[in-house]
């Protein structure tokens, strides 16, 4: 297919209101693919809470600097939750301060399935 036709058949795709998913780079995570229990805590940061674990909305320290380095008390954890698992589990939103100092509004959320020794930034 040419090029002029690709850029015809998007244009079709689009205005009959078809949406192209996000596409995350190296280091990012598309928030479609998110598990379900990630989209219900980024519900949760958004929202305020109440969060379901008392560690929840607590200071994540990055002390092994695996996010951008910030001032103390600049990013908040929070529990990602994980069938079956009897404890918390590994799965962790992070959540940056931002501008306006609110982990809510920020936008700055990072996700980690493996306790926080990787970090994907979330692409909303």
């Amino acid at each position: 297919m040419s090029a002029c036709l690709r850029q015809l058949a998007l244009c079709l795709l689009l205005c009959a209101g078809w949406v192209l998913p996000v596409q995350a780079a190296p280091g990012e995570i598309a928030v479609a693919a998110l598990p379900h229990e990630a989209h219900e805590t980024l519900a949760l940061i958004k929202r305020g809470g109440p969060f379901p674990y008392k560690q929840d909305d607590s200071m994540f320290g990055n002390r092994e600097h695996r996010l951008p380095s910030q001032p103390r008390n600049y990013y908040r954890e929070y529990t990602v939750k994980t069938p079956g698992a009897k404890d918390r589990g590994a799965r962790r939103i992070v959540a940056g301060a931002g501008a306006g100092n609110d982990p809510k509004t920020s936008g700055e959320y990072w996700y980690t399935d493996d306790h926080y020794n990787t970090f994907r930034r979330i692409k909303e």
